[in-house]
């Protein structure tokens, strides 16, 4: 049976989007909408789709089951409560929108609709991360005591200059940190749990923008490990992601979406791949390797079918917004900032 896909954006990522559902058997992209109507309909008819302007419109297209939100973060969550009230599956690029209080919103209407929620933080079924992640939770690392988490990418002053949402707070809710950093957020608490406090800077040191290209963070673990966060648009001309985790059985050290090191008291060669995403996210927002976009709807899909869990629900993409909220915070008051209301950990229902 096919599955109908709508499109809400006609950008860059839902190009990625549309490429990622369309390599997987059995899925349709049979509607886009987006506000620029040349790209909107560019986009649809390079797979067979109808082109909408409006979104209520789009909304109404039939058959279609899920929908797939790759518009500016600001809106996500407007557009995918739309969504549920409809009745359709939500799949929303990252982040899930630009505060908690607005992920909160679209975790409980897609609750209420009795429609699946997920976000796309692609990174968890890179096999690379996916190889990292059991490490560090079948304790091949001992007790992490340290992380490094490092975004030196670099974007060129027209990235912004030519955006109408961009490095803008309203619809970026930041800027190098919500937008490029936030993969590396989800993916420290996907590896290392709960941050409890932060002590942050931003600076907005190139780019002319509302927001900032650069951050600088120093987190404290739930269980223990402390770190550094670094995320930046303004390291030209861009270098790869690098993460490193030190525990007390050894270290290992993640470069994009691949472990290139793991130097552990009990040798794991198998860790070691040259296998891994081929992306120029580093310098460029442009995803050239989509297969980690198609690995997450997959899970979406199956999640619908089966009734799983996806592997980033709504809670869960909520989580990286609450620790960016906190990292400003911070940064605008100069002091250290406990995350989730002061060690309140309860998640959204």
């Amino acid at each position: 049976m096919t599955v109908n896909v709508g499109l809400i954006g006609a950008g860059n990522i839902s190009q990625t989007h549309a490429r990622a559902a369309a390599a997987i058997p059995g899925v349709a992209v049979v509607a886009v909408q987006g506000t620029n109507a040349g790209k909107a309909q560019e986009l649809a008819a390079a797979h067979g789709a109808k082109a909408y302007s409006e979104l209520e419109a789009f909304l109404g297209h039939r058959p279609m089951e899920v929908v797939i939100i790759g518009s500016p973060s600001g809106v996500h969550a407007e557009q995918g409560i739309a969504a549920a009230r409809r009745g359709l599956h939500v799949l929303v690029e990252k982040p899930i929108d630009v505060s908690t209080e607005r992920a909160d919103a679209l975790i409980a209407a897609a609750e209420d609709a009795g429609v699946r929620l997920a976000v796309l933080f692609q990174d968890r079924l890179k096999p690379g991360i996916a190889r990292l992640k059991e490490l560090a939770q079948s304790g091949g690392l001992g007790r992490v005591l340290r992380v490094s988490a490092r975004v030196p990418w670099y974007r060129p002053p027209d990235y912004y200059r030519l955006s109408r949402w961009r490095g803008r707070w309203a619809l970026d809710g930041g800027g190098a940190l919500m937008n490029q950093g936030i993969h590396t957020v989800d993916l420290l608490l996907w590896l290392l749990g709960d941050v409890t406090r932060v002590q942050a800077r931003t600076a907005t040191l190139l780019h002319e923008i509302e927001s900032e290209d650069t951050a600088v963070a120093l987190l404290e673990f739930e269980g223990g490990a402390v770190g550094v966060l670094e995320a930046t648009t303004a390291a030209y001309p861009g270098y790869p992601r690098r993460v490193e985790l030190s525990g007390t059985e050894g270290t290992a050290v993640l470069e994009h979406d691949r472990i290139v090191a793991a130097d552990l008291r009990a040798a794991r060669p198998d860790l070691l791949s040259a296998e891994g995403d081929r992306n120029l996210s580093a310098s460029s927002p442009v995803v050239s390797d989509a297969s980690g976009h198609q690995r997450l709807i997959e899970d979406f899909l199956r999640a619908i079918e089966t009734g799983s869990r996806p592997a980033c629900d709504g809670p869960e993409g909520r989580r990286s917004v609450e620790l960016v909220e906190a990292i400003y915070r911070s940064a605008r008051s100069l002091t250290s900032e406990p995350v989730g209301g002061a060690g309140d950990r309860r998640r959204p229902r």
